[in-house]
Formats: C-alpha cells, sequence, structure tokens
C-alpha cells in the first residue's frame, strides 16, 4: 500500500488549484468587506458574521485541506486526522453559525437560497470532508475523491456567497 504522499499525488494539481482559489478569495472578502464596512455596524454584527466571517471560515478550510492533500508524508495517520480536524472545525463553525442565525433572527429574513448556501451547504461540505477523513484513516485512495467532492461543494457555496455578499454591499451603498 502506498503512502499517504504517494496516493494524494495524482490529486496534487487540484489541491494546488482549488488552494490557489479559496487563498485569493479570502482575499477578495477582506476588500468586500473593507468595501463594505460603513454598512456592518454593531446592529448588523451578527449578520457580519454569518455571511462574511463564515465565508472566510470555509475558504479558510479549503486552503487547508489543498495544503494538507499536499503534505509530503507517508503517515495515512497523520492525513486522515489532519484532514479530520479541518472538517471538524469547520462543521463546528457551520453548526454555530446556523445557531446564531436562528438566535438573532437572520433565518426569517433571508431567502431559503441564503438559507441553503450561507448554512446548510457548507455543513454538508464540512460532512463530506469529516467522510473522507474516516477513508484515508482507513487507507482508503478513494477518500481523496470524496475530499475533492467536499472542497468543490465548499468553494462553489463560497463564490456565491462571495459574490452575494460583494452585490448586497454595493447595492445597499446606494441607498
Amino acid at each position: 500500500m502506498p503512502g499517504f504522499a504517494a496516493a494524494a499525488q495524482p490529486w496534487h494539481d487540484a489541491f494546488s488549484l482549488v488552494g490557489a482559489a479559496s487563498a485569493t478569495l479570502v482575499g477578495l472578502l477582506f476588500v468586500a468587506a473593507s468595501v463594505g464596512s460603513s454598512l456592518f455596524n454593531r446592529d448588523r454584527q451578527p449578520a457580519f458574521r454569518a455571511f462574511v466571517s463564515s465565508s472566510v471560515v470555509h475558504f479558510s478550510c479549503v486552503l487547508a485541506a489543498g495544503l494538507i492533500g499536499m503534505v509530503p508524508t507517508q503517515s495515512w495517520l497523520l492525513g486522515g486526522l489532519l484532514i479530520g480536524g479541518d472538517g471538524l472545525f469547520g462543521l463546528g463553525y457551520g453548526v454555530l453559525v446556523i445557531v446564531s442565525m436562528r438566535r438573532h433572527g437572520i433565518t426569517t429574513n433571508i431567502g431559503w437560497d441564503d438559507r441553503l448556501l450561507y448554512a446548510l451547504v457548507p455543513v454538508g461540505g464540512h460532512l463530506a470532508m469529516v467522510a473522507a477523513a474516516v477513508l484515508l484513516l482507513m487507507q482508503a485512495p478513494a477518500g481523496f475523491a470524496v475530499l475533492a467532492v467536499a472542497i468543490a461543494v465548499l468553494l462553489f457555496a463560497g463564490i456565491r456567497n462571495a459574490w452575494d455578499i460583494t452585490a448586497w454591499s454595493v447595492l445597499a451603498r446606494g441607498k
């Protein structure tokens, strides 16, 4: 059985690409947050955390998964634990976002698409990442395919959410 790094090798370019994309998108979110900074006052702090901060966390988890996938370790245990930790962190944060959105009444003020793509889809992506970790801990190379699906889900939801945040900031500034 090949080591973790050898099994991850066919995925190297994919991990590199999504890592670079997620890092770039985190930077762009910082720009969007700066442009809309006057819109995020104390009253909108829960919304800022639910939308902007959670998008940064999900992109950061994609970046971390990409970096972990390129770690030159032979240890399936280390690779699986790192991916599992990344997935559990994102999952925990996603659950906190859902709880916060409900507590602050945000879910009643947004459409179903926002509830789905800011909360439920990222939680599903992080659950898939945890499933990938379990497969990797079992030394199953299919774990890399599940990980690719997980990071694709998180990346695409994050791209949509970053666009939504940017569009909202521009439209809200015009009011």
